[in-house]
């Protein structure tokens, strides 16, 4: 059996940051891995600006910024697989693969980065009453027909869900010469950044409807207009408050799942907010050797944060396959957020492994205004920041450091949470 010092799994900005990472800390063996005929991953389709302003401190396109990691590996000569789908990986890291050149193929790691990214959760997942017409797409599937396969989708549009690629495509559809009648959101916040909701909703004079959804789709063939209605805090549509509107495109984006059937079927523990896997300080998860990063991990809003941590997960993944874990009876520090706080990423520390100081990113579940940000070492409050508005469409972050756990002497827990003061 072919063995590789790391192999990574997915060939988007997150695969092409860790393969360049472990590449830099002394991987020689690495091998990519990627199901699509393109390295570059999502960000192929997303040819608005707004990337690469942590990472390469200029505004790039997605394009661009895919490009400037797809020139690393070349320079590198880092070997990649197109046109591959993985279809199973073990707990001892053999990996099975299949492609039109090999046909079926098991390969053994001594290290894994899972980057597989996320997909987009459908309308079956809805339950939105009527036929199956024509003109109803997801808003990624739709960003790709107009940016990448040069189709107009529609041309009188309603958006229901108001995440970042929402957001986008009711600026993109608008600039294609399509009439965008509104954005739907069945939530009391949006979901996506502040500015995208400034840049193509507010530039364009896009309406947003918050606590609004489709109750009703018309049209047996085409889509020839939806039904809105209002919601209750229990999210159930209240009778007398439909909203008509006429078009033959409804796009979808109602939220991403990180793409996890492989770390599911290897027995990966996952978290169950982010239907991400469990990792610790070095993203490394429940299967040792076994790392992941991304959109695979938790679902991010900016594309800098995913190459930063994958840059850490393959980092990571090359020591390992160099030097194995050294002692692995340390004992693990519990991450978790409470009282607003969705969930952490990491979710577990070994202190002693861990850097001189680690980022913590994390989501709150709704929308605060004047809250603090604690940090709790077992019952102690250590941090306690103020934050103006807090909202589940921004990721936030802060920075534990090592000599302060270390400090602490017998710490149990660390907890991530709000408080009014």
């Amino acid at each position: 059996m072919r063995e590789h010092d790391v192999v990574i799994i997915g060939g988007g900005p997150a695969g092409l940051a860790a393969a360049a990472a472990a590449r830099r800390k002394g991987a020689e063996d690495i091998l990519i891995l990627e199901r699509d005929g393109v390295l570059g991953g999502i960000l192929n389709q997303c040819i608005h600006n707004g990337f690469g302003l942590h990472t390469f401190k200029e505004e790039l396109t997605g394009p661009e910024y895919a490009y400037r990691f797809i020139q690393m590996i070349e320079k590198e000569k880092i070997p990649y697989l197109l046109n591959t789908i993985v279809i199973e990986i073990t707990k001892n890291r053999e990996i099975t693969y299949i492609n039109s050149e090999e046909g079926l193929v098991t390969i053994k790691a001594k290290a894994i980065v899972l980057a597989m990214g996320c997909r987009e959760r459908a309308r079956g997942a809805l339950n939105i009453p009527g036929f199956r017409p024509a003109g109803v797409y997801s808003a990624g599937t739709a960003q790709r027909l107009v940016n990448i396969e040069g189709f107009s989708v529609g041309k009188e549009v309603v958006i229901l869900g108001s995440g970042d690629i929402g957001l986008i495509m009711a600026r993109r559809m608008t600039l294609e010469g399509a009439k965008v009648k509104a954005v739907a959101e069945i939530m009391p916040y949006s979901g996506g950044l502040k500015r995208n909701i400034v840049q193509c909703l507010d530039d364009y004079g896009i309406p947003l409807l918050l606590e609004h959804t489709v109750v009703k789709i018309e049209g047996k063939h085409r889509v020839s207009g939806i039904v809105l209605a209002k919601v209750d805090k229990n999210r159930k549509s209240i009778p007398g408050t439909e909203i008509h509107y006429d078009c033959d495109t409804l796009l979808l984006s109602v939220g991403l799942i990180p793409e996890n059937e492989l770390s599911r079927c290897a027995d990966i523990s996952l978290n169950a907010v982010t239907s991400g896997p469990v990792v610790n300080q070095q993203f490394e998860t429940s299967i040792e050797g076994v790392f992941a990063c991304g959109n695979v991990l938790h679902v991010h809003d900016l594309v800098d944060y995913v190459s930063e941590e994958a840059a850490l997960a393959g980092e990571n993944a090359a020591v390992f396959a160099k030097e194995g874990r050294k002692d692995r009876a340390l004992p693990e520090v519990e991450l978790k957020g409470e009282n607003g706080v969705r969930y952490t990423v990491p979710q577990k520390l070994n202190v002693k492994e861990m850097p001189d100081e680690i980022t913590v990113r994390f989501r709150v579940g709704d929308v605060y205004k004047d809250r603090y940000i604690s940090v709790y070492f077992n019952d102690q409050r250590v941090i306690h920041r103020k934050k103006k508005v807090l909202a589940p469409g921004e990721m936030e972050q802060l920075v534990l450091k090592k000599s302060s756990l270390e400090a602490y002497g017998d710490l149990k827990k660390i907890v991530v949470c709000t408080e009014v003061d």
